[in-house]
């Protein structure tokens, strides 16, 4: 197995890469199976910007609650990744099952395949995580071309849809909440996810540490003792030490999640800000793992420094 390597510090992370018309995407499903027809929807979607769309031989394989066996789903990963015609790797749902590849993929390779673009979100935190560590590289956290907001509808959700397309052009658009819990600013590479995976990853080789950094939470379906219980993880694991501020995005189905959230992060003495709608739901706004961000709870808002930089030139 090779060894998780050490994180990327922030002051030599990477610049979120962009997309451009003729690019190649290729569309796997390391997680859950995806449905035929939204699958279907989300790639006319996609090529609608000029983007050639391939799919990975397993993509609509489907084992239970998983996209077929664990080393179809990590073969086609890594074939895709290290693809050098293609620019983009997007899952095409999250589901379960990206965890159970990690040990599956050869890393070395990855890393020699150089920088490519990976969206996903929900369950893909795991891959996410383990990607902007391993190879260095900003990933982008938004919605997937067979879930909704994009393909569940005839048309995209339009803020949804007009988020990522910034974000696939290399930019970092804002995002804003609509409560502070904790005033303050504060600046770092943005790391986090889904609460639920990073909380399943405590104790194992790719346990997350979120030192000098911000973290975005987020989830569905989660009641609040279970928030709480995975929150007590995260903090007795050590994960939180050192965190610089935090963002949380949404709470689907989750009943009143804040004062949990409240409790159990404010006294971390870091800014804390909410309500921002990144994660489930819609819309469903993008944001660039494992690039330098900016918490601001003057504004509510978390914001892309290499893109508002990049936007200024």
């Amino acid at each position: 197995m090779n060894e998780p390597a050490t994180p990327t510090s922030a002051d030599t992370v990477s610049r979120p890469l962009r997309l451009r018309a003729d690019d190649t995407v290729a569309i796997v499903s390391p997680s859950g199976p995806p449905n035929a027809a939204l699958l279907h929807r989300g790639v006319k979607l996609l090529e609608g910007l000029g983007l050639k769309v391939v799919l990975g031989p397993h993509v609509l394989d489907r084992q239970g609650y998983l996209a077929g066996c664990d080393a179809d789903r990590a073969a086609d990963l890594q074939a895709a990744w290290c693809d050098p015609a293609v620019s983009a790797v997007f899952c095409s749902r999250g589901g379960y099952g990206a965890a159970r590849i990690l040990d599956l993929l050869d890393w070395h390779a990855m890393r020699a395949a150089g920088p490519k673009i990976l969206l996903g979100s929900s369950d893909i935190t795991a891959l996410h995580h383990v990607f902007n560590v391993e190879l260095g590289l900003p990933t982008l956290h938004g919605p997937m071309p067979a879930c909704r907001p994009l393909t569940f509808e005839e048309e995209p959700e339009p803020a949804t849809w007009e988020h990522l397309r910034a974000a696939l052009s290399g930019q970092s658009p804002p995002v804003t909440g609509d409560r502070v819990l904790r005033e303050g600013r504060a600046e770092g590479v943005l790391a986090g996810g889904n609460l639920s995976l990073l909380a399943s990853l405590c104790g194992t080789r790719y346990q997350p540490s979120f030192a000098d950094r911000l973290v975005l939470l987020e989830d569905i379906g989660e009641q609040p003792y279970r928030i709480d219980r995975m929150l007590t993880q995260l903090l007795q694991s050590g994960a939180l030490d050192g965190v610089r501020g935090i963002a949380l995005g949404s709470w689907v189905e989750c009943g009143d999640p804040y004062p949990v959230l409240a409790e159990r992060l404010v006294p971390l003495g870091v800014p804390v800000i909410a309500g921002l709608t990144v994660g489930h739901g819609t819309p469903q706004r993008s944001v660039w793992l494992g690039s330098l961000g900016v918490i601001d709870t003057e504004s509510c808002s978390l914001t892309g420094l290499l893109g508002a930089a990049e936007q200024a030139m």
